[in-house]
């Protein structure tokens, strides 16, 4: 049984995907189930899309470690690893994971707050009197 390792990345967070083949289907994140983990149901199909694409849900046990960021990055970042980790089990699996948006690292990030503004963009209140 070769268990397959790949990591995700989405805003500030990292995740580290093992997939084991010929598993229950069960999704584990940092030693919780995925359910407890990511209560939006939103969140959870966005988790298991790369396996729905490719019609492989319930033929894998995956186990995330994930840190950094919150709900939304975390799941982005996730999405990923489980795509990467498709591509590396199976490479015919690529153009479908592609196709479907999967395999693309989201570039964007927060951007960074400047000196003299209130936040990275908005600007104090001017006054002209």
């Amino acid at each position: 049984m070769k268990v397959i390792r790949a990591t995700g990345r989405r805003k500030t967070s990292v995740a580290q995907v093992r997939l084991i083949p010929s598993g229950s289907g069960k999704i584990v994140v940092n030693k919780k189930e995925l359910s407890d983990y990511l209560p939006i149901d939103v969140q959870q199909t966005n988790v298991i899309k790369p396996l729905t694409v490719v019609e492989l849900e319930g033929n894998f046990d995956v186990k995330v470690i994930v840190r950094g960021g919150g709900p939304s990055g975390q799941t982005g970042a996730i999405q990923l690893g489980i795509a990467r980790a498709l591509v590396d089990f199976d490479e015919t699996l690529k153009p479908k994971l592609k196709s479907a948006g999967l395999l693309t690292r989201d570039p964007r990030m927060v951007e960074r707050k400047k000196y003299g503004l209130k936040k990275a963009r908005k600007r104090f209140q001017f006054s002209k009197r």
